[in-house]
């Protein structure tokens, strides 16, 4: 089972991750805009590799239909899957900002359609507008401190606690009437446990009326019960 962290919130319909900021949906909408305008559209089949680890980093992409994780490919072959991000989602930008080159490769789960934002346009476009980069900013501590915290959690022991901190964790920026499209496999894969365990918390965690479950998704029913359980 592949040693992975996924955290999602929820500044669009699919949330981000904290191992994978996505940093786009910080810009000012006029930017972002502006920026989406330009930017060519690309359409990728389920599978299709949509960047790998050691490419140079000159743009990055936006989710604009489907999903995508992304992660490692271990030399066996394995993938280490570290986020999985869909619609409204960004990713890339960290390597733009630092000139170094991709750490991660990103997959296609499902078809998806993304837009390519190109690194000299946004840097451009980021130097006329000194308010959203300090957004940026804002937004990549927030994330970190995101991090630190649901690390803590996932070192603290049973699967329930776990689960539970990324299901807090998924939910706590968006409605909680909208279901977090996410299934058994992909928590599984993602918190590096067995399916079997999976399903095991996540019906205990219904049954104690924390959470309802639906055909690959899942609904917070009451987000304090689950934050309490997720910090004990």
């Amino acid at each position: 089972m592949s040693e992975t962290l996924h955290l999602q919130g929820n500044t669009s319909s699919s949330g981000r991750s904290t191992i994978a900021p996505t940093l786009f949906g910080r810009l000012d909408d006029n930017l972002r805009a502006q920026l989406r305008k330009a930017a060519p559209r690309r359409n990728f089949a389920d599978g299709a590799i949509i960047q790998q680890r050691g490419d140079t980093p000159t743009g990055f992409w936006l989710i604009e239909q489907g999903r995508v994780t992304v992660g490692q490919f271990l030399a066996e072959g394995q993938f280490r899957a570290l986020a999985a991000l869909g619609p409204g989602d960004s990713y890339g930008e960290l390597a733009l900002f630092s000139g170094r080159r991709r750490v991660v490769d990103a997959v296609a789960r499902g078809t998806a359609e993304l837009l390519w934002i190109d690194g000299v346009r946004f840097e451009a476009a980021l130097a006329q507008d000194p308010a959203s980069m300090r957004r940026l900013l804002g937004a990549l501590a927030e994330e970190l401190q995101e991090m630190l915290d649901v690390v803590a959690s996932l070192r603290r022991g049973t699967a329930n606690r776990r689960v539970a901190a990324m299901l807090a964790n998924l939910a706590h920026n968006g409605s909680l009437a909208a279901p977090i499209s996410i299934n058994q496999d992909e928590i599984a894969e993602l918190a590096g446990v067995t399916r079997a365990t999976v399903n095991k918390a996540l019906r205990e965690l219904e049954q104690a009326g924390l959470i309802t479950r639906g055909y690959g998704k899942i609904t917070i029913a009451d987000m304090p019960a689950l934050q309490k359980l997720s910090l004990r």
